[in-house]
């Protein structure tokens, strides 16, 4: 059985302007028959089930390991830019002599 534009936008809660850009773009699969836009539910079904499947460690965990990423860079560029004495930074004296 196919579904039109009205049943799917319906079954996803979605507007229909949006299904018809998700067609356009080639985000959803369908079916053109002449001019009319018709959806297999099993393939529709088969679609949204890709959104389920697992693709690596859940976002909270990615994004603790990216912060741990971000400080250790934090702390890499602060030992190159001062020094032990006061944290004051390196700055060339204008003659070049040190």
């Amino acid at each position: 059985m196919l579904l039109t534009i009205k049943d799917v936008s319906s079954w996803l809660n979605i507007k229909r302007s949006t299904l018809y850009l998700w067609v356009a773009q080639g985000k959803i699969p369908y079916h053109r028959i002449h001019s009319l836009i018709r959806f297999e539910k099993h393939m529709i079904e088969q679609w949204l089930a890709s959104f389920y499947r697992s693709s690596g460690p859940p976002l909270h965990i990615r994004r603790l390991a990216m912060d741990a990423d971000i400080d250790a860079l934090i702390e890499a560029a602060k030992r190159q830019a001062y020094t032990s004495r006061h944290g004051e930074t390196i700055t060339p004296s204008p003659t070049g002599k040190e």
